[in-house]
């Protein structure tokens, strides 16, 4: 069996280095801390630097982690601890809005719904947890489309099935959504997936800022929509701020 390839585990060194104390370190405290000769580990450096996993500051020349790296962690975030930090908030919205709750985070190519709150009443309803949605023809989806939390190029290529005929299936369609709900903070789906339903999301951000899930609520056009099939903004106000909640305590900073 081949053995460890001694690059990999300088690079890994470089940057666990480099996610200790301040995370800016020039090249010859790199060198010094590891004991690497400079040329070593400027090239590990330059090499890290190329695919986005380290940047250097161009006034002091001091290497930290790049933003490719960060996301790349955070997209990676615990389920259970996104899932434990939304279920006070998510029970709350479900009581002030009066309807069902769902956190949604990206599963090959698809939205995955690992929380989901009753709308609270004595209809019948069915537990969504585990279930996939589209990403297209879901606010959860949207929402995780236009922050980057899943990638936009493969869903673009492909076809999109149109569930009904409000279902965003072309590309220009769909990228116009997208824009409009990065400038407003949050997204919709009316009738996009099922005839006479809604859901309404905003985006759930964790350390650094990085979109990293969704919630919304979801339920009748009737009760979520105007006359006219426009949200209604005193939901759309309650979504956005049980998402800023859980935000928090995932340890985003004010946005």
């Amino acid at each position: 069996m081949a053995g460890p390839v001694q690059s990999i585990e300088r690079a890994a060194a470089i940057l666990r280095l480099l996610a200790q104390g301040s995370g800016r370190l020039g090249l010859g405290e790199v060198a010094a801390a590891l004991g690497l000769a400079k040329g070593t580990a400027h090239g590990i450096l330059r090499t890290l630097q190329s695919v986005d996993f380290v940047e250097q500051d161009k006034e002091t020349g001091k290497y930290q982690l790049g933003a490719a790296l960060l996301h790349l962690g955070t997209s990676y975030l615990d389920i259970n601890e996104l899932r434990s930090r939304s279920i006070n908030w998510a029970d709350a919205l479900a009581a002030r809005s009066g309807e069902a709750v769902r956190l949604g985070v990206p599963l090959e190519g698809k939205v995955l719904i690992v929380h989901h709150v009753f709308r609270p009443d004595d209809t019948f309803q069915t537990l969504d947890v585990g279930s996939l949605l589209p990403l297209h023809a879901s606010a959860l989806g949207k929402i995780l489309l236009a922050y980057g939390t899943t990638p936009l190029e493969p869903v673009m290529e492909a076809e999109r099935e149109g569930y009904t005929r409000h279902t965003l299936v072309s590309p220009q369609q769909l990228g116009r959504a997208l824009g409009e709900i990065r400038e407003a903070g949050w997204a919709a789906a009316v009738q996009e997936m099922i005839m006479g339903e809604a859901d309404l999301a905003a985006p759930i951000r964790g350390q650094g800022g990085l979109v990293v899930g969704a919630i919304g609520v979801s339920g009748s056009v009737e009760r979520l929509c105007d006359s006219k099939g426009r949200p209604n903004a005193p939901l759309v106000g309650l979504v956005r701020d049980a998402a800023r909640a859980v935000s928090r305590d995932l340890g985003a900073s004010r946005w």
